[in-house]
């Protein structure tokens, strides 16, 4: 026999599936302050014990919204769209694990897309954005990647980019990275540097070769050869055969990314050197690949689920027409193998 009871307006057609009608007679409350307090709009409104009654009621009998009949209400989607370089880069899924695990908390859902290229222009997915999705995180790109989807007015926050546009923008400590590097050489006794830079024009690569020139600046260090490479393994190696062609006096190499790093051990090994003996070789971003490699990659860490769950949260502020909580993520040093002091023949000015 079917339940005799009503279905509410946020409820599902099936007839097994509690409701809001439900969570208001267990609770011994209106279903208005069911509402309130499902969708944290209680504060001031509905007593701290009243709010977790209600709580408490919702979880015992497995009250899930329908998250169709709210939209339909609410003349939302509650589905955040997250724009990423690329699906296969382990830190953009760690980016989005973060932010997921915060869109669920607070019923959205979250379509990941990924552009292109980091800062090629990415097409709006869905023919229509502002239909489909309530607001959009951008993950590492140039605001004008996104021509599209900001013309469509739609609200948007970026991560690790540019802060300098009117979005909100979460970022990550990129030049502090980058100055515990040069520290971490520098302490060693490295006095000859060449930089291994990613070939991609976005904000947060740039910003590392400034933050890598500033902190040389006040070291007795210099920066002996710059060569671009293509983000991935083998433009490590490929770059980094360029650079100790080019700069054979050069006795640590600082990588923009850790796959960049891994490439560069590569090459050095395939010269005949040995890391760290002869040249040192650090990292960035602190992948599951840094401590893969032999030795292990000296790298910086970044909190890439952070700056996702941040994101989510930022996004979240603007829809709700907060202020969004903008502030810079600190990272950390992770040292490792891959770099010591310089080898006896440079300690004594000689060659390899």
């Amino acid at each position: 026999m079917a339940s005799g009871r009503h279905q509410g307006p946020d409820d599902d057609a099936g007839p097994v599936r509690p409701t809001s009608r439900d969570v208001a007679r267990s609770a011994g409350v209106s279903q208005a302050t069911v509402s309130l307090v499902l969708r944290d709009k209680w504060h001031g409104r509905v007593s701290t014990g009243t709010a977790e009654v209600v709580r408490t009621a919702a979880r015992e009998l497995g009250y899930r919204p329908n998250l169709a009949a709210r939209s339909l209400r609410l003349g939302r989607t509650r589905t955040a769209l997250l724009v990423v370089p690329a699906l296969t880069n382990e830190f953009f899924a760690r980016v989005h694990t973060g932010a997921a695990r915060v869109a669920a908390e607070h019923d959205f859902g979250m379509v990941l897309y990924p552009s292109p290229e980091i800062a090629a222009p990415a097409p709006d997915p869905f023919g229509s954005a502002r239909a489909a999705l309530d607001g959009v995180i951008a993950s590492s790109m140039a605001v004008e990647a996104l021509a599209t989807l900001r013309a469509d007015g739609l609200p948007l926050v970026m991560l690790d980019s540019d802060p300098g546009g009117s979005e909100a923008t979460v970022n990550l400590d990129i030049a502090d990275g980058m100055r515990r590097v040069v520290e971490h050489l520098v302490g060693l006794g490295h006095r000859r540097l060449a930089h291994v830079t990613a070939a991609v024009d976005s904000w947060t690569f740039h910003a590392r070769a400034r933050a890598l020139a500033d902190a040389l600046a006040d070291t007795p260090a210099a920066l002996v050869r710059t060569e671009r490479a293509e983000l991935t393994v083998t433009g490590g190696l490929e770059a980094t055969t360029r650079v100790l062609s080019a700069a054979p006096d050069a006795t640590a190499l600082v990588c923009d990314d850790d796959m960049l790093a891994a490439g560069a051990c590569k090459a050095v090994r395939r010269l005949g050197l040995r890391v760290p003996d002869d040249v040192s070789v650090t990292g960035f971003d602190d992948l599951s690949l840094a401590t893969a490699v032999e030795p292990e990659l000296t790298t910086v860490r970044l909190p890439a689920e952070e700056i996702g769950a941040n994101g989510m949260r930022a996004l979240l502020a603007v829809l709700e027409e907060r202020a969004p909580d903008t502030g810079v993520l600190p990272v950390a040093l992770v040292a490792r193998g891959s770099t010591a002091p310089p080898g006896p023949a440079w300690r004594h000015g000689g060659a390899r």
